[in-house]
């Protein structure tokens, strides 16, 4: 694995990510979603704003940006290490896009659906009903979404501490798995003040 198939992932990761879905189904409502709500243009605010259609649409838009470039490296790279450590550096990249899209001036989502996607394509099967149970019980028993989307910035660094211990470049994995728990906690750092102070919007709550 080289610098440049470093930088060739994070690249591709970034363009892939820029693709913000929010935006794009906001503007079929002839609004600009990041005006509306929380002000940023994940599935979330698109739920809170337009309903249940678009808010999915959003979501599979937002997982499918990442889980085509992530498979495409799985599928080029035999080598696991390498395959799994550059689809890190590819999901990074779309986290990236996706929370600082260039030609929306940097301003897009909060990186939870496409940090999912990352999940879905790069980590362990097992790790999907797992963190997918989590995710459902953290937000129905606090009825915010924020919190479940804060247990799911752990999914990635569990998955390389559990399966990847072992590896010759675990050290450099587990480095680059806490910078997508990084990024989360800082996009989330508005909604970690409001549970704080009990001010932050709960689920189902008019």
């Amino acid at each position: 694995m080289s610098v440049v198939e470093i930088l060739l992932c994070l690249a591709v990761g970034y363009f892939c990510g820029c693709i913000s879905s929010g935006y794009f189904v906001g503007k079929f409502y002839h609004t600009d979603i990041r005006t509306l709500g929380s002000g940023n243009a994940g599935t979330t605010n698109v739920l809170r704003n337009f309903g249940v259609l678009p808010a999915i649409i959003t979501f599979v838009g937002d997982l499918a940006k990442a889980v085509v470039p992530i498979l495409l490296i799985r599928f080029c790279f035999t080598t696991q290490t390498d395959a799994y450590l550059l689809c890190l550096y590819c999901g990074l990249g779309v986290v990236l896009g996706h929370n600082y899209p260039f030609y929306l001036g940097f301003k897009g989502g909060k990186g939870i659906a496409v940090t999912s996607a990352v999940v879905m394509s790069a980590a362990h099967p097992i790790m999907i009903p797992v963190g997918l149970a989590i995710f459902i019980a953290a937000v129905v028993l606090t009825r915010y979404v924020s919190v479940g989307s804060l247990f799911v910035a752990w999914y990635i660094p569990a998955n390389t501490l559990i399966f990847h211990y072992n590896d010759r470049q675990f050290i450099h994995m587990m480095v680059i798995s806490l910078l997508f728990t990084v990024f989360a906690y800082f996009q989330h750092r508005q909604n970690i003040v409001r549970i704080i102070h009990g001010n932050e919007n709960k689920l189902w709550q008019k």
